[in-house]
């Protein structure tokens, strides 16, 4: 491998690409080498940095500056500035999103400099289509630790003492899982990896597979040879075409090195891999199903027992782990299960990957320990709430998941712990919500997911999601009826209890949440015909409140409908025969005078254009049901 004096890390995800970056590698190769330094400079197309929002992204080594949004225009000045003069960019450096302070080395940047990397640890230092430099850093040294210095009982005693538990949401501990299908006799032993990644919010699989795909391989490799598989397949949805592009390639390359196929690195062990497209449906995510899927049959689940270990795919003893627990496996192998468990909590081992989405300033990937307070990822690594706005709740564990609100922020990132407040770790989609978001509409939003994708195989789940949503779709209309509530809470247990798979099993969980911790938002819906956050069309209302606005004409700017009408400096007032409840005009005005009131104001709002008379209507209107 060649050396240059500055290698340029961009990143080369589907974020970054949708972004431009490979119009960024294009333009940086073109003026490389019309300035001739071409031997100087190494332009490297990574996988995901991590840092999706901020694409397109890159590192410049061994400077570590970060530079974020990058387009081909600004190619030129960085050559010259920066890889010529030794000047950094300054625009194009990162700004913490509070303070507005400028910080220009990747270490420095609390995103990145609080977490810590395992399953990630490659991600933006390699390029992931050349298998040289994944072995160049420590690559498949595992795997052939494995094969060539260890039984199958002693790699599964590592992961065991590792305590590693499947990153896929179930948290079964792997070790437990690899001895129970070591322990089954069998011809004819697979190995699967769980890539279909279905969850709103959820890029983690995604991402390491296309950023890493060599470890998913080495990490299959180590679990074939625990449990004397010598066939594997790896399960990706279609909608995933760089990261089945990328596997693709990565298993072509291991089998010309020799470590796939027949008598991997001459140890006699024989192991082959191929990628499965599936068609995208979120139940496709339980092992069952998926294997059912993998068979050429319809994806829905089926009763356990027999546990896949004993009678999986084709009725064979299987193993199934998720992409981001295979990607921890090679660490462990190397350095020892009691490493991996030195970070993290007695139950809860290691690092998690989280995507962190939402209405949070830094979005993207991040690898944290186990253990770690939420309130420290959402508000020092996630960098908090855009727009100084109000920090409302947290959704973990996707639609199968639950609302965490702000006076459970110091929870730790436990599978114990966050089970206790009725969400879950899941796959570890972490969407953040502020002050704007109805709760209502949250649990409607996820519910509508699940009910979509049910597979319709058991009556709980298919009618019983159908039945709820409908509910809840009422009571956003301003349909809702007393007894609501409580019938939503029954319908959610029954259906928890009498589901056949864990997409029935977890799915009134939202429901349960938000009714939980945000229960008044429920009743304003239903008793009052009020949403308070103007989500709602049909139960909001906005007008000005004339004492706080200043005539700014923020509102009025942004009206589609032109609805909002008044004098530079005067107070504006809002058409109600115009105005749609778009929520433009809230989301704009900074001097908190526009206001949501309920669906019963509209109509008085439109009987008169007097301004003293409005205001007496307003008041009399909200009379003590003001916020």
């Amino acid at each position: 491998m060649s050396n240059y004096r500055t290698n340029v890390m961009l990143c080369g995800g589907t974020g970054c690409i949708a972004g431009g970056s490979l119009k960024l590698k294009t333009a940086f190769d073109a003026e490389i080498n019309k300035r001739g330094l071409q031997n100087e400079i190494n332009i490297v197309l990574t996988g995901c940095n991590g840092f999706c929002a901020e694409g397109p992204v890159m590192t410049v080594y061994p400077d570590d500056i970060f530079y974020e949004k990058v387009t081909a225009a600004d190619v030129p000045t960085i050559v010259e500035e920066h890889f010529i003069k030794g000047r950094p960019v300054q625009r194009l450096l990162y700004k913490e999103p509070l303070k507005k302070q400028t910080i220009p080395l990747t270490k420095d940047i609390p995103f990145f400099n609080l977490q810590v990397l395992r399953a990630l640890r490659n991600k933006g230092l390699i390029d992931p289509e050349k298998i040289e430099e994944y072995i160049a850093r420590d690559g498949y040294q595992a795997a052939a630790k494995a094969l060539t210095e260890m039984t199958p009982q002693q790699v599964i005693e590592e992961m065991k003492r590792s305590g590693l538990r499947g990153r896929g949401g179930a948290g079964f501990p792997t070790g437990m899982k690899w001895e129970f299908c070591s322990k089954v006799k069998g011809d004819q032993k697979f190995i699967l990896c769980n890539g279909d990644e279905g969850d709103p919010g959820a890029f983690m699989d995604r991402s390491i597979m296309e950023a890493d795909p060599h470890v998913v391989l080495e990490g299959m490799i180590i679990g074939a040879k625990a449990i004397g598989a010598n066939k594997g397949y790896i399960y990706v949805r279609a909608e995933y075409p760089l990261a089945v592009s990328r596997l693709q390639l990565a298993i072509n390359q291991a089998r010309e090195h020799g470590l796939l196929g027949d008598d991997i690195l001459g140890t006699g062990f024989n192991l082959d891999i191929e990628i499965y497209q599936g068609a995208g449906a979120f139940v496709c995510g339980e092992e069952t199903a998926l294997m059912r899927s993998l068979e050429g049959k319809r994806g829905m689940p089926r009763p356990r027992p027999p546990f896949p270990a004993v009678k999986g795919l084709w009725d064979k003893p299987t193993v199934l782990n998720n992409v981001e627990t295979y990607a921890n496996i090679p660490q462990i192998i190397l350095n020892g299960g009691d490493w991996y468990r030195s970070l993290g909590t007695e139950k809860s081992t290691g690092t998690k990957v989280f995507a962190l989405s939402g209405a949070i300033n830094n979005i993207g990937l991040i690898e944290v320990p186990m253990g770690i307070p939420l309130k420290k990822i959402i508000y020092d690594i996630g960098g908090g709430i855009p727009k100084g706005r109000k920090f409302k709740a947290v959704q973990l564990g996707g639609p199968s998941g639950g609302c965490i609100p702000e006076h459970l922020l110091d929870t730790p990132v436990t599978y114990e712990d966050i089970v206790q407040t009725g969400a879950i770790i899941g796959s570890g989609g972490m969407v953040v919500m502020n002050d704007l978001n109805c709760m209502v509409s949250v649990a409607k939003f996820f519910l509508e997911f699940t009910a979509e994708e049910s597979c319709g195989k058991c009556p709980p789940c298919r009618i019983g999601t159908t039945v709820m949503l409908d509910i809840l779709t009422n009571i956003t209309e301003g349909k809702g009826k007393p007894g609501d509530i409580a019938l939503l809470q029954d319908m959610s247990q029954d259906i928890i209890s009498t589901s056949l798979c864990g997409l029935g099993q977890t799915a009134p969980n939202p429901v349960l949440t938000t009714i939980k911790y945000f229960k008044e938002e429920y009743e304003s819906h239903i008793h009052e015909q009020w949403c308070k956050t103007g989500v709602c069309k049909d139960l909001c209302t906005f007008y000005v409140d004339e004492e706080k606005c200043k005539g700014c004409g923020a509102c009025k700017r942004v009206c589609p409908q032109a609805a909002v009408a008044g004098e530079k400096k005067a107070a504006h007032r809002i058409d109600q025969s115009k105005c749609i409840q778009c929520r433009s005009c809230y989301e704009a005005c900074k001097f908190d005078s526009i206001k949501i009131g309920p669906l019963s104001m509209r109509e008085a709002l439109k009987e008169t254009t007097d301004q003293a008379a409005l205001r007496d209507k307003v008041a009399a209107t909200l009379a003590g049901k003001e916020e």
